[in-house]
């Protein structure tokens, strides 16, 4: 018998006791058994809440509404809650780099009826950026799956003459420290595989931070900056249309919804690989069962053709897998990002 379950077996034979005592006897001894049984019910108060099908599902972005995160979570979740047969809500809570959104899904009691958009920031480049964290990017999320990834392709103004890699490392060396590169801002994507390139490469260029990737394209064609890496889902359209140019892809393979584009590696840059991507994961004490049950629906959404197609449509591509999987993807990416963040000594607050 639980603690619970005796208490609740104590009232009827302590009330049948005081059937003929005087009222205040009476309330006194229910006062105390009701002291008496919150005391035993307290170390439960506190507890996760067990994953109820009968609630929707709350599943919180890391940025605003309308950006490409947000946009890639509503695709997934209708297909996610038909599947699951429970309504899914969108929170977006911006700010701190997903830091924000990431303690609240940390701290989060609702471990069954809670979802989290864990990306490259949360769990790769964080943890190194940040001197200090109010979570743990290892140990307070349990892995879902993977969600896409969003090519990066280095583009340049189009009064840069280069046209390939060869010329964009050669315009670039023969200017050292005048050359300037934008970004989404300090410890994005976008910002950190430039600092990859040029450790790779040996340039010496300028980081000039913005408040996200849509200021700084503006500045980009606007020749205020003449470089920098943009993602698939906001810059293609703008390389499409002539805006800027794109001088190759961060990727190892040509990446499908851009296949004109060549890759850096294969341009000389052996191995060089970077880009921006997204994984689902729930707090820690989320049953394995559940976990096991959103995984199941996540792939089945992401293998369904519509939804691949939408997610092309976006310039991103879809990354179905196991939650083993992303665990160990999350492991090398904050290990090959951290090493480099340490290296060059890059902090954000």
């Amino acid at each position: 018998m639980t603690r619970a379950t005796a208490s609740r077996a104590a009232a009827p034979a302590a009330s049948s006791d005081t059937t003929d005592a005087p009222d205040a006897l009476r309330s006194s001894r229910r006062r105390a058994l009701a002291a008496g049984a919150a005391a035993l019910l307290a170390p439960w108060a506190g507890a996760a809440r067990a994953a109820d099908p009968a609630r929707p599902i709350e599943w919180v972005v890391g940025y605003a509404a309308g950006g490409g995160s947000d946009v890639v979570a509503r695709i997934l979740a209708e297909p996610l809650s038909k599947s699951l047969g429970q309504p899914i809500v969108i929170t977006n809570k911006p700010g701190a780099a997903t830091n924000i959104a990431a303690d609240y899904a940390a701290r989060s009691k609702d471990t069954g009826n809670l979802l989290f958009s864990a990306d490259f920031a949360t769990l790769a480049a964080n943890p190194a950026l940040f001197r200090k964290l109010s979570y743990d990017a290892e140990k307070d999320f349990a892995p879902v799956g993977l969600l896409v990834r969003f090519p990066l392709i280095l583009v340049v103004g189009n009064q840069v003459p280069a046209r390939d890699w060869k010329g964009f490392a050669a315009w670039a060396k023969a200017q050292p420290g005048s050359v300037t590169y934008a970004s989404a801002g300090p410890g994005s994507p976008h910002h950190l595989a430039m600092e990859l390139l040029r450790d790779r490469a040996g340039l010496d260029m300028t980081h000039v931070p913005y408040r996200g990737a849509a200021p700084a394209m503006v500045d980009l064609m606007g020749g205020q900056v003449p470089c920098m890496f943009v993602d698939s889902a906001s810059g293609y359209q703008y390389i499409a249309s002539g805006k800027f140019r794109a001088i190759g892809v961060a990727s190892l393979q040509r990446a499908p919804t851009m296949p004109e584009i060549p890759t850096l590696a294969e341009q000389g840059l052996k191995d060089f690989e970077a880009s921006a991507w997204q994984g689902l994961v729930a707090p820690a004490a989320t049953p394995p069962a559940t976990v096991a049950r959103f995984s199941q629906a996540l792939v089945e959404a992401l293998n369904s053709a519509p939804v691949r197609a939408r997610l092309q449509a976006l310039g991103v591509e879809p990354l179905p897998g196991t939650p083993a999987q992303m665990s160990a993807f999350a492991k090398r990416e904050r290990e090959r990002w951290g090493t480099l963040i340490r290296a060059r000594d890059i902090h954000v607050d």
